[in-house]
């Protein structure tokens, strides 16, 4: 008995975010239908936006180059993005030096510092440094440099120079994209440097990602995923990706957005 499109649709897809490249061979061959039902599928994907077709097979579709400004992106899944900086907060111990980079999940996990002691933040984030000012009670460096007035941060040689004075012990950025093949990646090319810089001065690297980063890859690239010593995300998270992340030995945290 033949699958219905629904039931191609879900394989085909849950494949791509695997393997993110799938020739219609592969594609007919696992799914017992011709090429021709399987390129009628991909056309049909690809108008609902879900992947993109190439020579012979098929890709994830690239998620929008655009990034909106930091306060529209307070107002996107709040109750994820709380849940994951809770959990993240808890990695935190005391005497630890943590590096944190921009974006509006990484500020949630300042506001569950309290309790933790003689712990150094370090960001380049302006909302960060403001938000750890009112409730953060251990030291806070902030790191100069250039400001993005729309996404509230520094970038450029005044902050590298800075950085490579510094050591962490964590680091926790955010992503606008996790791919098997392209690793984590940003919407922006000064922050993706930001944020390897980070990673580069820090012992363990902790990437904070919603469901919704899977299987995408925006502008820019920040580390491959062999980098990341943890991923904390949503209970939402895709179950192929649980698979994926296990096999390349990433710790894999899942926060519920019912605990906050």
């Amino acid at each position: 008995m033949s699958l219905s499109y629904e039931e191609r649709k879900k394989t085909i897809l849950e494949r791509l975010a695997r393997e993110e490249r799938l020739p219609v061979p592969v594609l007919a061959e696992a799914l017992n239908v011709s090429s021709e039902t399987i390129r009628r599928d991909l056309e049909r994907l690809e108008k609902e936006g879900k992947l993109k077709k190439v020579y012979g097979g098929a890709v994830l579709a690239r998620s929008d180059s655009w990034e909106p400004p930091f306060d529209k992106k307070t107002m996107i899944n709040i109750k994820e993005k709380r849940a994951i900086g809770k959990l993240a907060a808890s990695l935190v111990e005391d005497g630890d030096v943590i590096m944190l980079g921009n974006g509006t999940t990484p500020l949630e996990l300042i506001r569950y510092l309290d309790g933790k002691k003689n712990v150094t933040l370090i960001t380049h984030s302006a909302p960060a440094m403001l938000l750890a000012i009112e409730v953060f009670k251990g030291r806070i460096i902030f790191i100069g440099g250039e400001v993005d007035v729309s996404q509230k941060s520094t970038h450029g040689p005044l902050s590298e120079l800075t950085l490579r004075h510094l050591k962490a012990d964590k680091a926790f950025i955010s992503a606008g994209g996790v791919s098997i093949i392209d690793g984590i990646t940003d919407y922006d090319l000064n922050e993706a440097y930001m944020s390897h810089m980070l990673m580069e001065r820090a012992e363990q690297l902790i990437v904070l990602a919603d469901h919704t980063k899977f299987g995408k890859t925006t502008l820019a690239h920040i580390c491959s995923l062999k980098n990341v010593s943890t991923l904390i995300s949503d209970t939402y998270c895709p179950e192929e990706w649980k698979q994926t992340l296990a096999g390349q030995e990433i710790e894999l945290l899942l926060a519920d957005k019912e605990t906050v």
